[in-house]
């Protein structure tokens, strides 16, 4: 890919990537550390809706307050630029006009803020890497069919679960193995009833966002991430919320298998998870019955098959992201893009909720997500959690039920929800959205 010799021509011609920073929490903070110590690449602007955050990090990095402009408009932002100045501002919607920046990563987590900087960076032509996946569940497609008819580029990152299975996904098939499996290490038990109360001390301590948290120990953002895999493989949960036992990593091959062989799968072709010492890895399960690979298979690795075990013992996140940011603003390469919804993340009563009440998003009190097929999704008519927030609720609801578009009136004035009737149009009409 010669990445390193171009991002090594663009500093040496004093043009490094000028990189845009929408979320500057803890993922956010992180990969503008990260893209700090990338010969080629600078951080030019961080959008925060706490400014005080963004200019943290600028200082952390070693930028002096003067060299920082707090701008209000795109304009104010792209003079600072030219003047070789960073850019901070509360208006996440500002970056993808600033014609300086090259490229925009989208870090909130938010649905509806993602969907909008992801069309707006489409629209202005300028790639954007999510590392916000909730927003692509929910509209990945048409943002990736606006960004293929337009000319720009629109991707999922590389360091998160998506990027990372989808090249283990990648690398399996161009070995010529059957795909059985793709799953992650979950690094903690799944707790249903998880809020930002029960979790605040942890959070605190790892300086994480409490409700965050709560939507990584509900299994929430489990379900989230393997959606993402989901949709770009075509690969499905075998039930709904996946099963998620708890395996060691030499019995994954035993156990991440179909049940005619002593496994836990009715069928291959799965996404999945464990909880466990995997974490945080995640790994393929393949197949292959050709005896030549068979034979070499057992040469190399000992393995007498016919499932092996595609490993990787980690994954980095944010810091991770930059290989794609290169891969997109100097290759024009997609990490993760999906062009269809081949599994949906629907919501699921957290506790029993009263007709009239408006639903919290992730992480809060009111839901959970759990991994579905997206034919499932439609046949009973769920409600995405992308825009789960702001529902209002038709009818009571009991703890653990599915919370339907019957039951639950999604908010109409998001962009979220506008781009996901417009997707729904088309895939053809086929949607849990539709009425």
């Amino acid at each position: 890919m010669e990445l390193i010799r171009r991002l090594r021509a663009r500093a040496a011609a004093g043009k490094p990537i000028a990189v845009g920073i929408v979320g500057c929490g803890q993922m956010g903070s992180g990969l503008a550390h990260a893209v700090s110590c990338v010969e080629g690449m600078q951080v030019a602007a961080i959008a925060d809706i706490d400014s005080g955050r963004a200019l943290d990090t600028f200082s952390a990095l070693g930028v002096g307050r003067d060299a920082i402009a707090v701008a209000a408009t795109a304009a104010q932002a792209e003079d600072a630029l030219r003047a070789a100045r960073r850019v901070v501002t509360a208006d996440a919607l500002l970056m993808p006009e600033i014609p300086s920046l090259e490229v925009n990563v989208e870090v909130t987590g938010v649905p509806d803020v993602g969907a909008q900087v992801a069309y707006r960076s489409i629209m202005a032509k300028k790639p954007v890497i999510m590392l916000n996946v909730e927003t692509d569940i929910t509209v990945g497609p048409y943002l990736s069919d606006l960004a293929r008819r337009t000319g720009a580029l629109y991707t999922v990152a590389s360091g998160d679960e998506p990027g990372v299975l989808k090249m283990l996904w990648e690398q399996a098939l161009l070995m010529g193995f059957e795909v059985i499996a793709l799953g992650k290490g979950k690094n903690n038990p799944v707790d249903r009833g998880a809020t930002a109360e029960s979790c605040y001390d942890e959070a605190t301590a790892k300086g994480m966002n409490p409700k965050m948290l709560a939507a990584f120990q509900d299994g929430t953002k489990t379900m989230v991430e393997l959606a993402a895999v989901s949709n770009a493989t075509g690969l499905l949960p075998d039930v709904p919320g996946m099963h998620g036992p708890k395996v060691e990593l030499e019995d994954l091959v035993r156990v991440f298998v179909p049940a005619a062989d002593g496994g836990i799968f009715s069928t291959p072709g799965v996404v999945d998870f464990s909880t466990g010492a995997i974490a945080p890895g995640v790994f393929a399960i393949v197949r292959s019955d050709e005896p030549r690979i068979r034979k070499e298979m057992k040469f190399i690795t000992r393995a007498e098959g016919p499932y092996y075990l595609h490993h990787r013992p980690y994954h980095l996140c944010d810091l991770e992201t930059p290989q794609s940011i290169a891969e997109a603003v100097l290759l024009g390469e997609v990490t993760v893009a999906s062009e269809t919804l081949h599994s949906e993340v629907i919501c699921v009563a957290k506790r029993d909720l009263r007709a009239g009440a408006r639903l919290e998003g992730i992480g809060g009190h009111d839901w959970y997500g759990i991994l579905v097929t997206h034919a499932d999704a439609v046949a009973r008519r769920a409600l995405p959690i992308g825009i789960g927030a702001g529902a209002r609720l038709l009818r009571d609801v009991r703890k653990g039920q599915w919370i339907t578009i019957d039951d639950a009136t999604p908010d109409p004035s998001t962009f979220v929800y506008r781009l996901r009737m417009l997707q729904e149009s088309l895939l053809g009409g086929a949607g849990p959205v539709r009425r």
